[in-house]
């Protein structure tokens, strides 16, 4: 009787250490969980592969305290995306063996290039010879040819279903305009380059042109009037990824010296904060915003930024054309690509204004 109520005694002691033990297993393989999908969160908040942490909107809101962190990762080991192995046929008249490359560890974009409005110069520039997806970069030159056809700002204009559908299916930015909300094309030209709204830009080329294929040979035959179609030839006038879809860096400097020039397009590119008109759907209008330039304005570039419109594919990652008038009157035109961030994209920007302008 004795030995067996041992038995059931040891028993009842391999029972409970059993439960223990797979109470102890339960704990670890839950931390475990946690810890893989806190990473996952991680790794969506700050990847460690730039094609991962450029997929996410978050990245857009980047701030500088995160800066250290990404700036730890090999992101800028990463191979470029360019559309091809092409390179700017007519490029070394603009970039010469003498042309400063910029080295500087504070540039992190992968291509960059800096002009000397005044003098036609390029005043330093890292693997500017690529051909590269501009991004939404390209709505630049669409404002600039609606800019070029539109007679009435005040003229209305109704959004459609398969213009707001477009955008969403393409997973672009978007203004807010809604379906059958009823809007003026200078709502669409502000829409299209402050918060690159793609429903904007598609607006403004069926306004223009009556569908965005006819407006995009409006854009091709400005290009080749600026003397860029060797390099430069666009399909869609949003600037939605396309192998056909290209140009080189210097290309988008001279849209945006183009732009520039136009009074229309400049004070457009320049603006900060346009509120749209008042409509049924929006009563107080949209509050539209150009978060370079908002986020730009209170660093030192040695002068003052008028102009930018920035862009992002996973193929060129985050990527900004920038127009800007340095302390002492010259005039300079700043494009980037391929870098991490928005964030990342403003801060090279400054320093290549600081390092390279006076």
């Amino acid at each position: 009787m004795k030995r067996q109520k041992k038995k059931q005694e040891m028993l009842r002691r391999q029972v409970r250490l059993g439960v223990a033990a797979a109470g102890i297993c339960i704990c670890i393989i839950a931390v475990v969980v946690i810890g893989i999908k806190q990473n996952g969160d991680l790794q969506e908040r700050m990847p460690v592969s730039k094609t991962a942490v450029l997929k996410h909107s978050l990245i857009s809101e980047i701030m500088p305290s995160e800066l250290a962190y990404l700036e730890s990762l090999s992101l800028t080991t990463a191979p470029y995306g360019a559309v091809s192995d092409l390179f700017y046929e007519g490029y070394s008249a603009q970039i010469g063996s003498d042309t400063p490359v910029i080295t500087s560890d504070e540039v992190k974009s992968t291509n960059a290039i800096l002009v000397d409005l005044d003098t036609g110069e390029v005043i330093a520039q890292k693997a500017a010879q690529e051909i590269v997806s501009p991004a939404s970069m390209t709505k630049i030159l669409t404002l600039l040819v609606a800019a070029e056809h539109v007679t009435d700002l005040d003229a209305s204009f109704t959004m459609t279903q398969e213009m707001t559908d477009y955008a969403y299916v393409h997973k672009c930015s978007t203004a807010g305009f809604d379906v059958d909300e009823t809007v003026t094309v200078r709502d669409l030209m502000y829409g299209t380059i402050l918060p690159s709204g793609g429903e904007a830009a598609l607006g403004l080329a069926v306004y223009v042109a009556g569908s965005q294929e006819a407006f995009v040979e409006l854009m091709n035959e400005k290009l080749q009037e600026l003397g860029l179609s060797g390099t430069a030839h666009f399909t869609n006038c949003i600037g939605l990824y396309d192998e056909n879809h290209h140009c080189s860096l210097y290309d988008m400097a001279m849209i945006l010296k183009a732009a520039a020039e136009n009074d229309l397009c400049r004070e457009v590119l320049s603006a900060h904060i346009y509120t749209t008109s008042q409509t049924e759907q929006h009563p107080d209008g949209i509050e539209l915003s150009n978060w370079f330039l908002r986020k730009i304005e209170d660093k030192d570039t040695h002068g003052e930024v008028i102009c930018a419109k920035t862009g992002f594919v996973d193929q060129s990652g985050c990527c900004g054309a920038s127009y800007a008038i340095s302390n002492s009157g010259k005039h300079y035109i700043c494009v980037t690509g391929n870098a991490w961030s928005s964030w990342r994209c403003i801060y090279d920007h400054v320093a290549i204004y600081q390092e390279y302008t006076n």
